[in-house]
């Protein structure tokens, strides 16, 4: 009887082994993902339509899922037009379009956005975006970007952005907008164009 019954044990123990080993596998792919992601993405959904036509939704059931990727600003500083992902002053996550590098005058006048007294071209992607001088861009003044930068809502009638918060110091960036995930039919790249 112990003859009829090792071959079957032992064929018990092997596939007990395998379970083990695909187990252990999964579990260590598992954690090395999460690392990475944790390293180097953030998810997040879009909560405000300020950045729309860009990034739509106005309450966390509706909203784009963005993820931002905090992998490039080790070694790079944000282009402008690039949609960046900060800290407000007040705590709140926020994602604006870049607009004024550090050291640039930002001006705004009839729509026309002006750096360092200069008529700024936009791509053609932003040419039908409305800015608005509102807040510390009214009555034709200026702003200093200094060691900030001058960020913007696509949507400027109703953005909390640079011209009522001024710029946002560097350090303050959290990444940049990387990937609209979900909902699957506006799945896209956010700073393409």
């Amino acid at each position: 009887m112990n003859d009829a019954t090792a071959p079957g044990a032992s064929l018990w123990r092997v596939r007990l082994r395998a379970v083990g080993r695909w187990t252990e596998r999964t579990l260590a792919v598992t954690g090395f993902l999460f690392l990475v992601y944790h390293a180097f993405f953030e998810l997040s959904v879009i909560s405000s339509d300020s950045m729309s036509p860009t990034l739509q939704g106005t309450s966390p059931d509706n909203g784009d899922w963005v993820i931002s990727e905090k992998v490039t600003g080790r070694w790079r500083e944000p282009d402008r037009w690039e949609v960046v992902h900060f800290d407000s002053s007040d705590g709140l996550s926020v994602m604006k379009r870049v607009i004024g590098l550090p050291g640039e005058k930002v001006g705004l006048r009839r729509n026309q956005i002006y750096i360092d007294d200069e008529p700024l071209e936009r791509p053609g992607k932003f040419k039908d975006l409305m800015y608005y001088s509102y807040g510390n861009l009214g009555s034709g003044r200026t702003v200093d970007c200094r060691d900030g930068y001058y960020v913007l809502g696509d949507d400027s009638r109703d953005s909390q952005d640079s011209r009522y918060e001024g710029p946002v110091p560097g350090k303050e960036m959290r990444g940049r907008a990387w990937l609209i995930i979900w909902p699957l039919h506006r799945a896209g790249w956010v700073n393409e164009g």
